[in-house]
């Protein structure tokens, strides 16, 4: 192991769940207001994935008071206290760039992932 990699190991974060572009997930970020520390969370589709280990990001995107907003989230960031897959979305793309373009419910929905057969 290089030097570069042992840093990126100690890190990386583990304990995240497993969730690709589609999914409905919930963000819990922490947000540092002056001496105070809460957790904010941010609800929407994941849109997009890039880079992998350290450089690995993912894109969120959700319709608030009728405006589109996205936001980009660095996986291993120390800022992110946990998330949460809330629905599994079934899609054909790596990247949902088509939803910034709908309005209204469309722009929010994903069709949902069937479950696994027995």
């Amino acid at each position: 192991m290089s030097i570069i990699e042992k840093i990126e190991a100690e890190q990386a974060k583990s304990g995240h769940p497993e969730f690709r572009v589609g999914d409905t997930v919930k963000v819990h970020s922490r947000v540092i207001e002056g001496e105070k520390e809460r957790i904010q969370v941010y609800s929407g589709i994941v849109i997009g994935r890039r880079g992998t280990g350290l450089n690995a990001n993912f894109t969120v995107r959700r319709v608030s008071y009728d405006v589109g907003v996205e936001r980009v989230f660095p996986l291993h960031s120390p800022r992110i206290a946990k998330i949460e897959v809330e629905r599994a979305g079934s899609v054909r793309r790596a990247k949902l760039n088509y939803l910034r373009k709908r309005k209204g419910k469309s722009a929010t929905t994903v069709k949902e992932k069937a479950a696994p057969r027995r």
